[in-house]
């Protein structure tokens, strides 16, 4: 039998916040201020460009709009301006102040969930993934709009300036690019609007060859002259209009003018001595964070034989993936019960279902809800030099979005309406079901599994993201437990990854990231795996997730440090010294 170590909270010292909470008392001295920048994002060009607006004078939110736009260049597979995000944002001056900036896509009053089923009922996949039906209202523009115009310190131009430069002038295609094209192609070169930008030359994008694209150069200039009316209204809109209807799709230039980032009270709950603050709904992954974590700290994970601990952390993803499926979705338009979903008592209640030595059956949970009282996104993490920070997850859903460019926009256009539940019960693209919590509705945005978070305790801060659609939830709490242990920045970026979202029930892996001794002992417990090793041959295959950007401050030492995700090899995380900002 496995020996099972118990963690009680009560015993750490603590002492109580102005909102009632409690964290770990603090050493006497700990830094203020870094005195140095981190960036850490999913390519160079995009830290560089945030390093670049720093210079000027700006501060991490500046730096946040200028590596969110020139990922929207250089990372067309992952983000663009036709898309959403969603932005968690830390102002260091005074008491501190935490906001989070939803911008995620709205669903445009044409799509019910009737446009989504082939004539015998079933869910039209290509219609939800594809094409002018898949795209909702783009929220990213508005983003940068509002947190350059609230919380910088540059005129937006300025601070989009870099991408501009990228989209005019190019930059070279990298392998994943050049892969991701030709994963898609055959959806991309449905579409005049997207030939003329990655067909330019007459072959799709290869590596080392210089992406231009004056179209999206043109549509960001607008943006930084005219503000929300240079996306949202204007000949901008009209040509984003025209061409998804020139398409079958039924855009309205009135829902475009409509569109609203709304400012949300982040999420926040303790883990072990930490204030872990995280994104509240419409994202499922604060939630999910929130219940596993506390699930988890019932239980002093260091001590743990490595097979025990890897059960109950998938038995915590089970539990939150399965509140997931039918609780959550758009707060402005069903009831949400986040309190409930959150608290700690609640954690404890699923804590006690969990048998240390056999795994829970996904199908032994009600199928019903119960009463209550990879590739595709990117991430970026920011700390300035006077404390500052920025955690943003953006995405256009997969690869490339809907694969739609509306002619003249240089837009690629999201296809985040797979992400409601267009069939109820039915599994979207990245295998997870939903309910009439997460139904289209007009307006309504879609359920999202973006996890940007900070974990602060009183002599450290962490920022911390990543990508990978489902995966995401699992991978941000398998970093936030690595930084709990007390790695760094690089080493929570490289951790291995297994996931569980209770249906289908089976736990996936990257390659190596189970020991088959631990492996093994997950299956005598009932665990059914789905390994990259377990092939036909025998050998293993190599197949990783997601793209992990961390930043980590030791405000003991007063040491800064970024980890950028070794699985991508075009990203980047910079410490500099940059000049302060002044509040």
């Amino acid at each position: 039998m496995l020996a099972l170590f118990l963690f009680v909270p009560s015993v750490l010292p603590a002492v109580a916040r102005a909102d009632g909470r409690t964290v770990a008392n603090a050493p006497a001295e700990v830094a203020q201020r870094p005195g140095q920048a981190a960036i850490a994002s999913a390519h160079k060009l995009a830290t560089d460009a945030g390093f670049e607006v720093l210079d000027k004078g700006g501060n991490a939110f500046d730096a946040a709009v200028a590596v969110s736009a020139a990922l929207s260049v250089v990372e067309p597979i992952s983000s663009g301006l036709g898309g959403g995000g969603f932005f968690l944002l830390h102002q260091a001056q005074g008491a501190g102040k935490d906001v989070f900036i939803d911008a995620r896509e709205a669903a445009p009053a044409a799509a019910t969930m009737d446009q989504y089923r082939t004539a015998d009922g079933k869910l039209d996949s290509d219609r939800a993934e594809n094409g002018p039906w898949a795209a909702a209202i783009p929220g990213l523009p508005a983003a940068l709009v509002h947190v350059a115009g609230k919380y910088g310190r540059l005129p937006l131009a300025e601070s989009l300036a870099p991408a501009i430069r990228l989209a005019r002038d190019g930059f070279p295609v990298y392998a994943k690019l050049e892969r991701g094209y030709a994963a898609r192609r055959d959806v991309m070169e449905r579409y005049p609007g997207t030939r003329a930008v990655f067909l330019a030359g007459g072959q799709p994008p290869r590596q080392g060859q210089l992406l231009k694209q004056p179209d999206l150069a043109r549509t960001l200039e607008r943006l930084a002259s005219h503000g929300f009316d240079g996306f949202y209204r204007g000949p901008v809109a009209k040509k984003l209009v025209a061409g998804v209807r020139a398409e079958g799709g039924r855009w309205t230039a009135d829902e475009l003018a409509a569109y609203r980032v709304h400012e949300r009270e982040p999420l926040r709950f303790g883990y072990r001595g930490w204030e872990v603050v995280t994104a509240p709904p419409p994202s499922s992954g604060g939630v999910a964070l929130a219940q596993m974590m506390q699930i988890l700290a019932g239980w002093d994970l260091a001590r743990l034989d490595p097979a025990l601990r890897t059960h109950l952390t998938i038995e915590s993803m089970r539990r939150a993936f399965r509140d997931r499926t039918f609780y959550l979705g758009d707060p402005d338009f069903v009831h949400v019960p986040v309190d409930v979903l959150t608290s700690p008592h609640y954690a404890a209640g699923l804590r006690a279902t969990i048998n240390p030595e056999k795994a829970t059956p996904s199908d032994s949970f009600s199928g019903r809800p119960t009463p209550l009282e990879d590739d595709e996104t990117t991430h970026f993490s920011i700390v300035d030099a006077d404390g500052n920070r920025a955690a943003v997850t953006q995405t256009v859903n997969l690869l490339f979005g809907s694969g739609l460019v509306p002619p003249g926009t240089g837009v690629l256009l999201n296809n985040e309406m797979d992400d409601f539940a267009l069939q109820p019960g039915q599994p979207n693209a990245f295998g997870v079901m939903g309910f009439e919590a997460n139904a289209p509705a007009p307006g309504k945005r879609p359920l999202s599994s973006m996890t940007p978070t900070f974990m602060v305790s009183p002599d450290h801060v962490a920022v911390l993201g990543t990508p990978g659609g489902s995966r995401i939830i699992t991978m941000v709490l398998l970093g936030a437990l690595g930084f709990a242990d007390g790695l760094g920045a690089q080493e929570v970026a490289a951790l291995p990854r297994y996931h569980h979202q209770w249906m289908p029930d089976v736990v996936q892996a990257e390659s190596g990231a189970l020991d088959p001794d631990v492996a093994a002992k997950l299956r005598a417990m009932g665990h059914v795996l789905k390994l990259p090793e377990d092939t036909v041959s025998g050998r293993a295959s190599s197949h990783t997730w997601g793209n992990m950007q961390t930043v980590f401050w030791d405000r003991r030492g007063n040491v800064l440090s970024g980890g950028s995700d070794p699985r991508n090899d075009v990203g980047s995380a910079q410490v500099r010294a940059t000049a302060p900002v002044a509040p």
